[in-house]
């Protein structure tokens, strides 16, 4: 089975077809497509790698859903001098899923 390795969001991500994965958030509507530049493609012993990307290969993957991730939080102290500080968050992230790897 083929599979790549993508870079979004500042992250590289190894896909194969079929696979669902969150990213961090694309400015793309619920149920389009987006693609993606192929950093390394591969399939079975023979690996392609770009320099920096493959030429004409692409990801093709559907948006699934727009949501935002779990809590987190970010504490900051300075010891013996009674300053703390607490800030949460919730990243924004968008599911895919994979629907083909040309190259």
């Amino acid at each position: 089975m083929a599979y790549a390795v993508i870079k979004t969001g500042g992250k590289q991500y190894r896909v194969q077809q079929g696979d669902k994965f969150d990213v961090e958030k694309l400015d793309a509507a619920v149920d389009s497509e987006v693609q993606f530049d192929v950093l390394l493609v591969g399939e079975g012993d023979s690996v392609k790698i770009g320099t920096p990307t493959v030429a004409g290969a692409t990801v093709t993957a559907k948006v699934l859903d727009q949501f935002r991730g779990p809590k987190g939080v970010a504490f900051k102290f300075k010891r013996r001098k009674g300053f703390h500080k607490t800030k949460g968050f919730r990243r924004s992230l968008t599911k895919l899923e994979v629907t083909s790897i040309v190259g």
